[in-house]
């Protein structure tokens, strides 16, 4: 099927409340404007540069999303226009989105990354961190980050269940959470091959790259 077929059977399938992020990372820009045209307007980049050339050369409603490991020598180049960053894993991350964000004159929609998963390569804070921070005083100066919600990545495995209870174990953090109203913030988590569990376990936000665009498009 095209890119437009595909998408628009994902969006047909997803309850309203779910936001899609189709994920174009190593993807060319006819395939982007062909998702677009069919009416998606948020898109996810992994790598800031690529993220930077699409963003000079495609459509200005879109909503730029940056979805992967953001380095804090490169929050410069996206917060002139980023929509949402989704993966800030660190205190010091979230420093300088709020140092660039006011060189800029905008504050700067985040979400906290939070550990869920069993594997050591995965990043964010833990539950405890995650709170302690939010009650910090350093939090209250950071006055040009907004932040919407958490993001999360589960484990790499097969295991249904395992996936069910790294997702649930966030949302249930949110739940708890004294900080958010649970109805007005964000929960970034599912993917192509774990979205369905994801919003049964309170996901509002899905990254979902191959299931529209199909494989991944390496560069050389």
């Amino acid at each position: 099927m095209s890119v437009k077929e595909n998408l628009i059977q994902l969006k047909n399938s997803l309850p309203s409340n779910v936001t899609l992020v189709a994920v174009s990372k190593t993807k060319p820009n006819d395939m982007i404007m062909e998702a677009y045209e069919a009416g998606q307007k948020d898109f996810g980049e992994n790598y800031v540069q690529e993220l930077v050339d699409k963003q000079l050369e495609l459509p200005e409603d879109i909503r730029w999303h940056f979805i992967g490991h953001l380095q804090s020598n490169k929050v410069k180049h996206i917060v002139p226009f980023v929509h949402l960053i989704h993966g800030v894993d660190s205190v010091k991350l979230l420093q300088e989105i709020n140092k660039q964000a006011l060189k800029n004159g905008r504050t700067v929609n985040c979400l906290l990354q939070i550990y869920i998963a069993q594997e050591e390569t995965k990043f964010g804070f833990s539950f405890e961190e995650c709170e302690a921070f939010l009650k910090s005083e350093l939090f209250k100066q950071l006055t040009k980050v907004k932040i919407l919600g958490f993001m999360a990545m589960a484990s790499n495995t097969d295991d249904e269940g395992q996936i069910r209870k790294e997702f649930l174990s966030l949302k249930e953090f949110a739940l708890s959470s004294k900080f958010f109203g649970f109805d007005t913030h964000i929960l970034s988590y599912g993917m192509s091959s774990d979205y369905k569990i994801a919003i049964e376990e309170g996901s509002n936000m899905i990254r979902i790259g191959s299931s529209i665009f199909g494989g991944r498009n390496y560069k050389k």
